[in-house]
Formats: C-alpha cells, structure tokens, sequence
C-alpha cells in the first residue's frame, strides 16, 4: 500500500479527538479524524435525551489549554446542559477550524497493523493509512442496549438515552416507561415525569443522588470567575478528582453535629462536592456510613410514601462507589400522581410485551418505552473497533480477562496505538477534559520524541503493562469502589470480566507519575 498518508488517525471528534487533532497538527504532524456522527462533540453529541447536563461545574468543564478560548465563552449556567456542551463543542471546531480534518458520517470498522503502519477499514469501504492510531472514542459512548424478553415485540418507540433522536420527541399524553436508574434516568426522570400522561420507573438498584440547585450565573459572578481562572486551573491539577473542592480528611475527626452541618451545607450548595466532603468517605466504611445515614434521612424526608422511599433508598453499595449521581428533582418526582416507582428487586421484569412491560406477574401498559440502561464502559467503544495488533492479535484476545494497558495509554503487542482516557487511566474517575487534555499532551510529546530521536515505533512493554496493571488493582483496592457492582468494574454487562478499570490513585498522581516516566526517557515504553 506505499507510504502512510497520514502521520496520526485519530477515531472520535469528541472533547479528545478534537484536542488531539488541535495539538497533533500544530506539532507538524498529518491527522485525520474518523468520527461516526455528523459533527463534533462525542457523547454530547448522541446524549440528547431531556434533562441530560454535565454533573461538573461548566467552568472546569471546558478546555484549559487556550486562555484565548476561556475568555471568549461565557457558561450561561452553573451545570452546562447538553445543547449549551454541544454548542461550545462546535465553537472549538468552528475557532480552531478543526472540520478540514475531519470526516464525518463515518464509521471504523476496523484497524490492523500492516508491517510498521496502521490500516484503517471504514463503513464507505475506504482503506487509511497511518504511522500512529489514537483511540479517542470515549469512555461512555458504547450505549448499551439490554437483553430483555420481548423487547423486539414492543409496538411503540423504544429509546435509548445514550443515542436519543435528534428531533424533538413529544411524550406529552403518552404512557412512558423507564428502565435504569443510573446517571442518564436520574436525570430524565424528572424531564419526562413533567410531560408524560403516566411515567413507569422501573429501577434496577436504588441510587445515591444530591440536588445540582441548577442555576445561572450572574455577570459579577463570571466576572469573577474570569479573573480567578489562571488560579482555579492551576488548583485543579494538584486535585483527585481534577476539580478544586475543599474536602477535609476523616469524617469521624469531626463530631455528629458538624458532619451533620457539613453534609447539609453541602446538599444546599449543589453538584458532587457532598462525595468529597471527606477523603475518607471512599477509603472508610464506616466513615461512609456517616454519608450514607444522611442521605437515607434525606430521601425519606423527600418522598412522601414510606414503602417508596424504602425502595428508593440504596442499601447494596457505599456512598460514591457507584457513578455519583447529581439530580434536578429526582427523589421529588415520585410524589406526582403520574408517576409508578416498580422495584424490579421484589417485582422481577419479566418481559416486554407489544403495549406493556410485565414485572412481577403485572402487566404496566406502556406507549414509549425509555432505556437508560447505560453503556459498556471504558472497553465497549475499543472492542467494537476490531482492533488487531502484531501477530494477528485480536485486542479482544489480548483482553479476554480484562482491559491491561500501561498507564492506560497503550498496550503490549499494539506499536504506535494510543488510547485517550481509557482503562488504566484516571479517566471516568477525573474531570474528563483535563484527564484528555493530559493524556493528548502527553502523546503529542511523546510523538514529537519519536520524530526528534529518529524513532518510528513505541510499545509498551509487557513487564511495565503487567506490573501497572497491579497499581491499579491495589489502587482500586485501597479504596470501597469494589464493594459496588458498577460499570466500573464492568458488572452491568453479562459476560464482561470482573476487573475494575479506572486508576484510582488520583489525577494529581497519576499526572505527576506520567511526568516522571516522560523525563526518564519514557520508561516502560520500548521505543525504536
């Protein structure tokens, strides 16, 4: 096939894929980016579905490379919605002209190592070929659709809210029901409980959820947030989680009566920093439990019927080691008439008929059935690629137990393949756009390395893969997450390997430890 005509694909024009193009091609580099929809954004760009928002402060929820691009947009609310992401998405397509490089409507169908090249294989049947492939598909972009009995019998529309229809859905009068009740139906519950004739929520497992109290902010405020940017970004990277919020270190150092004013002043503020009032509050069952005992005196105060609040109230995982969840209304929502709470613990779904949904032997009639059953996180997108390394190996192989990655950016047995925010990685655990921007800064330089050095081909080699692999089971280890059967070990998804996939260290240490191993010349990585 001759030389590669390009240097760097990268596949997926979301926050990573856009950054990457930008960073890539301002080092010299020949990009083209493959992306499936028919414009920017990533996830934002499918996750339409009423309600659907960012769960961090819009402020840091946007790129810090540029101080340009942070001065000329001005957030209109506290926690962005999807339409106000989308529309910032496509001002940094639109100001750093990034579409030229971008083929849209395309999907990858697959990508092969062919000598020292990659070949890339997409749904129009063309053939590309590039030196080095960058991954950037997303953590939560692989919507999952369950496997429910009877599903392809139901008569009326089925919605997924990681993929919801791009024109607007009139649910008024209709008779809805919803399945799941992670992030996603947190958040469109309370939206289509407002339209629908009837909404049917059947809930899986009960979740932790704390108030956003959305809001927008006032021109003194972004005033000040403007003038406090360069301090507040230089915060967050010294952060866990990417985000600066003053947490204290041990719960139980403080008496019943200021936690119980901490957790409070934190539910009255909003958003996710009620999971960081403590640092402990992930480390300590019993630490936790303080959260979890406020939270629980919350929902039963909130729900007016006890046998519901019951239901609602979570019992089977710790505060946080689930995806923390931030709501505009949730627990409120089940206080209206037209709303049925169906707890699929004590009433098993048992299928879907052509108008209803049976569960627990009774039949709810239904017109639009809603799934927020979430996705198949951190390796759904990679494996759905057909990646195929050296040798022949299929990267669904070389996972068959679980994703194994070194430092979450590369793989053994895949020369010059590069994922952004994968496994092994911060990712899904940090604010996503600073843990993209890092992971894009770091193989940009990395690149730039390569080419100085007159190096053509980096890997990870198995020794350092294996033993980063350990780091993020004792990291993850340290901490409750395994005490909860979340995505982020994998367990919504039958068949899928037990392994929990996000590093848990923290950003501020994983980004300090990738420093380190770029000055030492990239160990762990057999450059040649």
């Amino acid at each position: 096939m001759g030389t590669a005509e390009h240097d760097v694909i990268v596949i997926g024009a979301g926050f990573a894929g856009m950054y990457a193009l930008h960073r890539l091609r301002g080092a010299g580099f020949r990009v083209r980016v493959i992306e499936a929809a028919e414009d920017v954004g990533g996830t934002w760009y499918w996750n339409r579905y009423p309600g659907a928002r960012c769960d961090i402060t819009s402020v840091f929820y946007s790129y810090s490379f540029d101080e340009d691009l942070q001065r000329e947009w001005t957030w209109s609310e506290r926690f962005a919605t999807q339409a106000e992401i989308l529309a910032y998405a496509r001002h940094v397509a639109e100001r750093f002209d990034l579409r030229r490089d971008i083929t849209f409507g395309t999907r990858v169908t697959g990508a092969a190592r062919v000598g020292e090249d990659w070949v890339v294989r997409t749904d129009t049947g063309e053939q590309l070929r590039a030196r080095h492939l960058v991954a950037a598909v997303g953590s939560l972009s692989a919507a999952r659709v369950p496997e429910l009995p009877g599903l392809d019998s139901f008569a009326g529309p089925v919605l997924l809210t990681g993929a919801w229809p791009a024109e607007p859905v009139d649910l008024a009068g209709q008779r809805v029901g919803v399945i799941g009740t992670g992030s996603s139906g947190i958040q469109a519950i309370p939206e289509l409980a407002r339209t629908a004739a009837h909404l049917t929520v059947f809930q899986r497992t009960a979740n932790y959820s704390v108030p956003a109290h959305h809001r927008r902010f006032t021109a003194a405020e972004w005033q000040e947030i403007q003038e406090g940017y360069p301090a507040v970004r230089a915060e967050a990277l010294t952060t866990y989680a990417g985000v600066p919020i003053e947490t204290r270190p041990a719960a139980l150092a403080d008496s019943a009566a200021e936690r119980a004013a901490r957790y409070e002043q934190r539910w009255q503020e909003g958003g996710l920093g009620f999971f960081f009032s403590y640092q402990d509050l992930i480390l300590d069952e019993t630490a936790n439990a303080t959260a979890a005992e406020f939270l629980h005196a919350k929902i039963a105060e909130l729900v007016h019927d006890p046998a519901t609040a019951k239901a609602l109230t979570p019992d089977s995982h710790p505060v946080g080691t689930k995806r923390p969840c931030v709501d505009d209304g949730y627990f409120e929502t089940f206080n209206r008439d037209n709303v049925t709470l169906v707890d699929l613990r004590e009433h098993p779904l048992e299928r879907v008929l052509p108008h209803a949904v049976q569960a627990g032997g009774q039949e709810h009639d239904l017109d639009v059935l809603v799934l927020a059953t979430g996705y198949d996180a951190l390796t759904g997108a990679l494996l759905r690629l057909d990646i195929t390394g050296e040798d022949g190996l299929p990267l669904a192989e070389h996972w068959a137990a679980g994703p194994s990655t070194y430092l979450g950016v590369t793989v053994a047995g895949f020369p010059n393949l590069y994922v952004l925010a994968g496994p092994g990685s911060p990712s899904v655990l940090a604010n996503v756009i600073l843990a993209a921007e890092q992971h894009v800064e770091w193989v940009s330089d990395l690149l730039v390395h390569l080419r100085e050095h007159g190096l053509r081909r980096a890997e990870a080699e198995p020794a350092a893969e294996r033993e980063w692999n350990e780091q993020v089971a004792i990291a993850a280890g340290a901490t409750l997450f395994p005490l909860a059967d979340s995505w982020y070990l994998g367990a919504n998804v039958p068949g899928k390997p037990r392994v929990f996939m996000p590093y848990a260290g923290g950003f501020q240490t994983y980004r300090e430890l990738c420093a380190e191993i770029a000055a030492d010349g990239y160990r762990g990585l057999r450059l040649s």
